[in-house]
């Protein structure tokens, strides 16, 4: 019987066996060149990619997804930030475009912060990796051209809350029809126009007891007083908040993860009501003992414990060196409670340090220091707020209002900062300085706040235009109705 032949390797047991022995070489040589042939060609990849046109071509990674979503951002709240949230997570890169000011009015109504104050608020957003500053109100064709081509966008995202023009068109209606659309869940619980109308219902209440006197500010928002107040059904205001704070949320806005054994911790404290762009900017300058000593005299910091001297900042590391020259501890807590730039004393301090852990204060200590109308939103909307920011690692959620000796040695303090900003009569209240401790450590120092805006800068806007936004409020709060009214489950978090 013949043997069958059923490979290269094969024996034929009627050949000659001179015939098979070349037919064994012949494999045995091709497995060998074979090999040869691959592991050269590994080793060609390893150590010659970076080298060759060619083989870079063939490493190349995927082309990441780029999503868009664009909007207002006035008085930006951690539903803004939710949103830019949800939609990072349908992609890769979030690209953010911040509609303009004259879009927003001829649209909504006045903006209560201008272009440049919403452009610093989305920028410090984790989430975000691209602002485009002065987008359309609705996705025009020349635009989402623009998109594609020039911004290499791939979806277009945007809320499950309709966004209708004056003339009753769907704003993302190219968009959809193009099929790169995407939807995200709406952030229940808060909105702009909510929180201007808990600002308006102070202002409402206030005047009650004032004789409609709504240049008393101080009166209206600093010293004020618990009233009910009817709202008569505008549905323009309220002074309750609807957010409901679960802990996946505040998961979701953590960074899940702390600070390394050998890490420069910095730690703040603060209010944070209506988180603004002065909390953002960058500090300037730090200014000499003197000058620092004469704008905080009310602190009663005297002048052998304030040991900066007359700097310019030229860079955050310099503004390190500067600030931290003579510290050993690793720690730093940085006090800004009433400071006019939380986002520019929050970026100041990072830079700081290697860990950003931040204190935020309860309703009850910021309403006992600011008067019965404050704060505006409540500890978890500010605490979210804070969580949002890219300069911040962590927060405490009802942080104490005095720096002790305890705090600074559980959390290795070395260092304790205020600004020069504050509220009129934040610190007046109360006979005790919340930085005597510190003080008398010899660990506390002053920074200059390089933006003169705080809560009531945002406030007196609206109270200087409160026509405007009544209206505007009134327009915006029957939309809201509706899209509560029709509201039905979408999937997401």
């Amino acid at each position: 019987m013949k043997g069958a032949r059923t490979g290269t390797g094969s024996v034929d047991l009627d050949a000659d066996p001179s015939e098979n022995t070349q037919r064994w070489a012949r494999f045995v040589a091709t497995c060998l060149i074979g090999g040869l042939v691959i592991g050269i060609s590994v080793l060609g990849l390893h150590f010659g990619a970076p080298h060759q046109p060619s083989l870079r071509i063939w490493r190349r990674k995927k082309k990441p997804v780029r999503v868009y979503m664009d909007g207002c951002f006035d008085m930006m709240h951690y539903g803004h930030c939710n949103a830019l949230r949800q939609a990072r997570a349908l992609g890769d890169q979030l690209v953010v475009g911040v509609v303009s000011d004259s879009e927003i009015t001829a649209n909504k109504g006045p903006p209560v912060t201008p272009l440049n104050e919403r452009m610093i608020m989305v920028n410090a957003v984790k989430w975000v990796d691209e602002v485009i500053p002065n987008a359309p109100y609705a996705i025009t064709e020349d635009f989402m051209r623009k998109l594609f081509d020039e911004y290499k966008i791939d979806y277009i995202i945007h809320g499950d809350d309709p966004c209708v023009l004056p003339d009753g068109t769907d704003a993302y209606a190219l968009a959809k029809k193009a099929g790169r659309y995407k939807q995200i869940k709406r952030t229940e619980g808060v909105s702009s126009t909510d929180i201007v109308g808990r600002m308006l219902l102070c202002v409402r209440e206030r005047s009650i007891s004032d004789n409609q006197n709504h240049s008393s500010l101080q009166r209206q928002f600093s010293h004020g007083h618990s009233q009910k107040f009817d709202d008569g059904g505008s549905g323009t205001g309220t002074r309750v908040s609807h957010f409901l704070p679960t802990s996946r949320r505040i998961v979701q806005f953590s960074n899940g993860k702390g600070p390394g054994p050998d890490a420069r911790i910095i730690y703040i404290d603060g209010a944070f009501d209506l988180f603004h762009a002065g909390h953002v900017e960058s500090c300037q300058d730090i200014f000499g003992r003197r000058h620092l000593t004469e704008k905080l005299r009310w602190s009663g910091v005297p002048p052998s414990k304030l040991s900066c001297g007359i700097y310019r900042r030229r860079g955050m590391l310099e503004l390190l060196m500067i600030s931290c020259h003579l510290l050993v501890p690793f720690l730093i807590y940085f006090r800004t409670c009433h400071l006019g730039g939380y986002l520019s004393i929050l970026k100041h301090a990072r830079s700081m340090g290697d860990f950003l852990l931040v204190g935020i204060h309860t309703d009850l200590t910021v309403s006992a220091n600011r008067g019965a109308h404050r704060p505006i939103m409540n500890l978890h909307e500010r605490s979210l707020s804070v969580l949002a920011c890219r300069y911040v690692d962590e927060v405490i959620i009802g942080a104490p209002w005095e720096v002790s000796k305890d705090m600074i040695t559980t959390f290795n303090i070395s260092l304790v900062v205020h600004g020069t900003v504050a509220e009129v009569n934040d610190f007046q209240k109360r006979d005790c300085n919340p930085y005597a401790v510190p003080i008398n450590m010899g660990i506390f120092k002053i920074l200059d706040s390089p933006l003169d805006i705080t809560t009531t800068t945002i406030i007196r806007r609206i109270v200087s235009n409160h026509e405007a936004y009544q209206k505007r409020n009134e327009k915006k709060a029957n939309s809201e109705r509706r899209y509560y009214e029709d509201k039905a489950y979408v999937l997401g978090d």
